[in-house]
């Protein structure tokens, strides 16, 4: 997604400051000055984009994972900075050079041990616009045989099965997570699930 130009809006950044890098995302603000003159600071973290995958498969058994009948391949997992155990879609940063799908792909087979014979967009977006520069990329994946997990050194995953039917009321019961209810929805309403 492209930063509009100057011309098509009245919000003139003065200059741009990095405060800090973390290795995972950069932070700073923004002073803008504002259509009637005055000046202010935005404060932003930027990261890198990502990709959501929403995978369902019809016999979960068959290719080695929990559970049976039509389920969404999610994962169970702690997440430190609200101190909550986790269902989550499979997720990851997109790496230089990948499509939406391609990162979808490989996230997918490391984080599960699935390979996707076919894994589409479904939708991108902006996050959290009010304070970050982070694009999300759902994706659908279908068609799935058995590949090999390989968790970065800090993930440790379970590989959960949800069915179909229930998986939105468990992505929004407590902890609920963003990223997994709007992939969910996403895939809804587009008839995927």
């Amino acid at each position: 997604m492209e930063d509009p130009s100057p011309s098509e809006h009245d919000w003139h950044v003065v200059e741009s400051v990095t405060e800090y890098e973390t290795g995972w995302y950069t932070g700073g603000y923004d002073l803008v000055e504002l259509p009637d003159g005055r000046e202010k600071r935005y404060y932003w973290a930027e990261l890198p984009p990502a990709v959501v995958i929403v995978a369902v498969v019809d016999d979960p058994a068959s290719l080695g994972l929990p559970g049976e009948g039509r389920s969404v391949a999610m994962v169970e997992q702690f997440r430190p900075t609200i101190r909550e155990l986790c269902y989550e879609l499979p997720a990851g940063i997109v790496e230089d050079g990948e499509t939406y799908a391609e990162a979808g792909a490989r996230e997918l087979e490391e984080e599960v041990g699935l390979v996707a014979e076919s894994v589409e967009l479904i939708e991108d977006f902006w996050c959290s616009t009010g304070v970050l520069r982070h694009e999300r990329g759902i994706a659908w994946a279908e068609g799935f045989s058995v590949g090999a997990r390989e968790l970065d050194g800090n993930e440790f995953l379970d590989v959960k099965t949800v069915p179909v039917e229930s998986a939105l009321d468990l992505a929004r019961s407590g902890p609920a997570n963003d990223a997994t209810i709007e992939g969910l929805l996403l895939a809804e309403a587009d008839g995927l699930l």
